[in-house]
């Protein structure tokens, strides 16, 4: 019997089927961004970090509180640094030299979460790191510092209690509100190298042992996935890092997903989700002669998929990919 070089990481089907008629907030470390980017680009009915990356367990909880509560921010809730209009909500993405703009931005992505909160059937939730820095002059903790000087701010690690305190009594109020919600959660695989390799390790094993807690309190309705064990036992190289050693390789992520999708959907849904990524892998050729019959054979060939796809599941939406083919013929 040949050797297998690798220790497989068993997960058992969630008692859950995620389909194209379920509804998925993904928020946290960029890690659900690679994820729920998959789901996006799948078709899934999903939204990924409305507010942009938040890596730790205190702004994660900040963040989902003010989209279920669904009051805009105010201008008094931006700062200015380096001509820059922000939010310690916010990821940098938001950030503007024009403070209505930065304003603006902020309250869209707002709104949006909260009506999709509101339909909002699983929860996926990813912690990236338990280290926070608390801003001193407004004594809270801040998803990004924005370039503020380090003097600024209180780096501190937090402890294993208050992050199950803070999230149990946070899915208490979630979980009594939306009776049918599942909550899905992770530790990012990727590492948080800023604190350097030790400070790394007890940063994760610290987000471990809370998510183990909170999964134990609320065995039948959240659930663990785990991303970070899978990495580190299962795809133990770094031919599974990108380039800088730090974060997934293409290869790694799609690994990852492919033991998501067959933990949390059921053979139609993925068989579905595969049909999707044929149309897409199409949609997103390049062409080299975008006038010629070839490529409109091409295309009327991809639209009709996308045609007999949308005709079995009507909640499809391939309008934005139609455009992109009629661009390519511009």
């Amino acid at each position: 019997m040949e050797k297998a070089f690798t220790t497989p990481v068993s997960i058992e089907r969630y008692p859950f089927t995620i389909g194209y008629s379920s509804p998925v907030l993904f928020m946290g470390s960029c890690f659900a961004e690679s994820i729920g980017d998959k789901m996006c680009e799948r078709k899934f009915p999903s939204m990924v970090n409305p507010f942009g990356v938040v890596y730790n367990p205190v702004s994660v909880a900040l963040v989902l509180m003010r989209i279920m509560g669904g009051t805009p921010f105010g201008a008094s809730e931006l700062h200015k640094h380096n001509n820059l209009w922000f939010s310690f909500y916010h990821h940098t993405s938001f950030s503007s030299p024009d403070r209505e703009e930065c304003l603006e931005q902020i309250n869209t992505s707002l709104a949006q979460a909260h009506a999709f909160w509101g339909k909002t059937e699983y929860l996926a939730i990813t912690f990236g790191t338990a280290r926070v820095y608390t801003h001193n002059k407004l004594n809270r903790v801040v998803a990004n510092c924005h370039k503020i000087p380090a003097g600024e701010f209180t780096h501190s690690l937090l402890p294993v209690d208050e992050i199950v305190t803070l999230w149990s009594d946070l899915l208490t109020e979630i979980l009594n509100a939306k009776k049918e919600l599942r909550v899905i959660l992770t530790v990012s695989p990727v590492r948080h190298w800023k604190d350097g390799p030790v400070g790394n390790q007890v940063s994760k094993s610290t987000l471990l042992l809370a998510v183990s807690q909170l999964v134990e309190r609320f065995r039948e309705r959240v659930f663990y996935f785990p991303s970070y064990e899978i990495l580190m036992d299962e795809l133990r190289d770094y031919r599974f890092y990108a380039d800088d050693m730090i974060h997934l390789s293409s290869t790694a992520i799609d690994y990852i997903w492919n033991k998501f999708r067959s933990a949390a959907m059921d053979a139609d849904t993925i068989k579905l989700s595969l049909d999707i990524e044929r149309v897409m892998a199409a949609v997103n050729h390049r062409p080299l002669h975008p006038q010629s019959e070839e490529f409109a054979n091409f295309a009327k060939h991809v639209v009709e998929s996308m045609d007999r796809l949308k005709a079995k599941y009507p909640t499809l939406n391939f309008s934005k990919e139609i455009s992109i083919l009629e661009g390519h013929r511009k």
